[in-house]
């Protein structure tokens, strides 16, 4: 098995004459938790003040051979939003901590959506700050030869400035499809070394989601099937989600999600007074003798009494 850390080194020098990128941005089994953070357009579209909290766990176990140390990618997301009627909208704040091999990120998305009434369901408009720390600690590097100049040898960080935009369409009890942008003008950091040899550095990472939901009632009233789909890209690298989860009486649900290519995903979920708790197993399909991956969520809602349109909507997937 090859290290995660000469991989990581192999891209960095063939990006040495260019810029330096992070690896695609993180990708959740249970991304209709993650809506939050990835289109700002979903902001607002509950009934209160909805918190999300995610952490997955990918390929566990999967180490630095000659070292001993994790290198397997590990990823939290926490997000708020709520709907201020008073301003047409509603507003949200996400922080995510991504961390893989030598690189440790942390961003920042706060922002605002306006909601438009269309048709019969609701459409949000919206527009986030996205504040990115970006961190690749070169010291922990075991390069093939000592003294490349090419290569920094010291931690190397910067905080990009750049915007998310979002669309969010909403049928209540029915439908949903979305799409959206984040790192807009992928913008560019500082300089990682000081010298001729080397002219990488940070830049923003593009990328575009496409997602959809929707729900289908059987005649039985106690059974509610959910299937969703997500595609995200940054053009050099696509991933496309599809699955589905069964509710029943919106207590508890169980699901399968495919990520073409990557994993099958076993998914189950709890709704205990309110606070729903899923849990996600990935089943890697590649091979390589790269393990699973496990994922956490918690989501809560705390209602608020607001005059607004009905057409704004919650349900246990939206928390």
């Amino acid at each position: 098995m090859r290290k995660l850390r000469n991989i990581v080194l192999i891209l960095v020098i063939m990006m040495i004459t260019g810029v330096l990128r992070a690896q695609q941005a993180p990708m959740f089994t249970n991304y209709s938790k993650s809506y939050a953070a990835v289109n700002p357009g979903f902001y607002g579209l509950s009934e209160g003040v909805s918190v999300n909290s995610i952490y997955r766990d990918q390929y566990t176990g999967f180490n630095d051979w000659s070292t001993g140390e994790r290198v397997s990618p590990r990823t939290f997301l926490i997000s708020a939003d709520m709907p201020i009627p008073a301003i047409a909208g509603g507003v949200g704040l996400s922080v995510v901590k991504d961390k893989i091999g030598l690189e440790d990120n942390v961003g920042v998305n706060i922002g605002y959506s306006y909601h438009l009434d269309l048709g019969s369901g609701t459409l949000g408009i919206g527009l986030a700050l996205n504040l990115t720390n970006r961190t690749v600690d070169f010291s922990l590097a075991n390069p093939l030869e000592d003294g490349d100049a090419s290569i920094p040898n010291s931690k190397q960080t910067d905080m990009l400035f750049d915007g998310n935009f979002g669309l969010f369409y909403m049928i209540p009890d029915q439908f949903y499809a979305a799409a959206s942008v984040t790192s807009l003008l992928e913008t560019k950091g500082k300089v990682l070394a000081g010298n001729a040899a080397s002219s990488a550095s940070f830049v923003g990472d593009r990328t575009l989601y496409f997602v959809a939901g929707y729900e289908f009632h059987f005649t039985n009233s106690y059974f509610m099937l959910n299937p969703e789909m997500c595609l995200m890209s940054d053009i050099a690298n696509t991933q496309f989600n599809i699955g589905a989860k069964l509710w029943y009486n919106e207590k508890f649900y169980f699901g399968t999600n495919y990520r073409f290519q990557e994993s099958v995903a076993v998914m189950a979920g709890l709704n205990i007074k309110g606070f729903v708790l899923s849990y996600a197993y990935d089943i890697n399909t590649m091979g390589y003798g790269v393990k699973g991956s496990h994922e956490v969520s918690l989501n809560y809602c705390f209602k608020l009494n607001l005059e607004k349109s009905p057409r704004i909507y919650s349900n246990v997937r939206y928390l």
